[in-house]
C-alpha cells in the first residue's frame, strides 16, 4: 500500500458556535493528485488551512510527513513547513514585490544560499511554473489572473516541496488557461514526485488531474474513490454534481486541448 504523506483523524474544526467538520477523516497518498470537492460551505478550504497549520483544529488529529504538526518544537514545525508548498486562490503575492522576488522570499529562510543563487532559483522555478522569462521582473497589478496563479504555484515549488497544496488552482480561468493548468499539474507531480492535494469545484479538474477525489459533505468526509466510483454513489448531492448537466458536458467534450501556453487567464 501507498505511504500515507497526510493522515486526517477525527478533525473537528469550529467557528463559535458554527461546526464545520466532525469527526473527518482523510488520507494524502504519496505520489496522487487528490482532488477534494463539495458543496459551498462544506470547508474545503478550511481542511486546508486546518492541515497546513494556518488554522486549529478544536479536535482530532492532524500528521503531515508521520510528524503531529500541533505537537512539534517551533524549529521542528519550521523545518516541516519547508516540506511543503501552498499556492492559495488568489496567488496570495506580495503587491510591493516583482514576481522573482516574491518567489525568492521563502528562499531567504535557506542558510548559506546567496543573492545570486537565489535569483537563479526563484528565475527556475518561474519557468517550471510555465512562466516567460519577462514575467520576472512584472509586479502582480501587471499579471493575468492566470499568470498571478502560476506565480503563485512558482513560489509554492521554490524550497523543492514534497507536498503541493493548491486551493481552487483553475477557478476563474478561461478553458484553454485551465486546460494548460491541469497538464502542467501532472507534469510536475511527475517531474518532481509530488503530493498534490488540490482543492477544487471544477469537474473537468478532476477527469484531467486526480487520481482520487474525496467528497466533504455533512461535515465529513463522505466517501473517497476514483470517478468511477463517485458515479456509483447515490447520496444527493454527489448524485447531482458528478452527473448533472456541467458534469455530462465534462464526459463528453471536456475542455479544449488546443491549448498554447495557458499563461493568460
Amino acid at each position: 500500500m501507498s505511504e500515507n504523506v497526510v493522515e486526517v483523524r477525527g478533525l473537528v474544526t469550529r467557528f463559535g458556535s458554527h461546526t464545520v467538520h466532525d469527526g473527518l477523516d482523510l488520507d494524502l497518498k504519496r505520489g496522487e493528485i487528490l482532488g477534494v470537492v463539495g458543496g459551498s460551505g462544506t470547508g474545503k478550504s478550511v481542511l486546508l488551512r486546518t492541515i497546513v497549520g494556518l488554522l486549529k483544529p478544536a479536535a482530532g488529529q492532524v500528521r503531515v510527513l508521520g510528524q503531529d504538526i500541533e505537537t512539534l518544537s517551533p524549529p521542528a514545525r519550521e523545518a516541516l513547513e519547508r516540506r511543503w508548498g501552498v499556492m492559495f486562490q488568489d496567488g496570495a503575492l506580495f503587491s510591493a514585490l516583482n514576481v522573482r522576488e516574491n518567489v525568492e522570499a521563502p528562499l531567504r529562510a535557506v542558510p548559506d544560499l546567496g543573492p545570486e543563487q537565489r535569483r537563479a532559483l526563484a528565475e527556475l522555478k518561474v519557468s517550471m511554473a510555465g512562466l516567460p522569462w519577462n514575467a520576472n521582473d512584472k509586479m502582480p497589478s501587471d499579471l493575468s489572473g492566470g499568470m498571478r496563479k502560476r506565480a503563485g504555484l512558482a513560489r509554492a515549488l521554490a524550497l523543492d516541496p514534497e507536498i503541493l497544496f493548491l486551493d481552487e488552482p483553475t477557478a476563474g480561468l478561461d478553458p484553454i488557461g485551465a486546460d494548460a493548468f491541469d497538464r502542467l499539474i501532472v507534469e510536475l507531480r511527475d517531474a518532481l514526485d509530488l503530493s498534490v492535494f488540490l482543492v477544487t469545484h471544477d469537474l473537468d479538474t478532476l477527469h484531467a488531474c486526480c487520481d482520487r477525489i474525496a467528497v466533504l459533505a455533512e461535515r465529513k468526509v463522505l466517501a473517497t474513490g476514483t470517478m468511477a466510483d463517485m458515479l456509483k454513489i447515490d447520496h444527493p448531492w454527489v448524485h447531482e454534481y458528478f452527473h448533472g448537466p456541467r458534469a455530462r458536458a465534462a464526459l463528453t467534450t471536456g475542455r479544449s486541448k488546443e491549448s498554447p501556453d495557458g499563461n493568460q487567464g
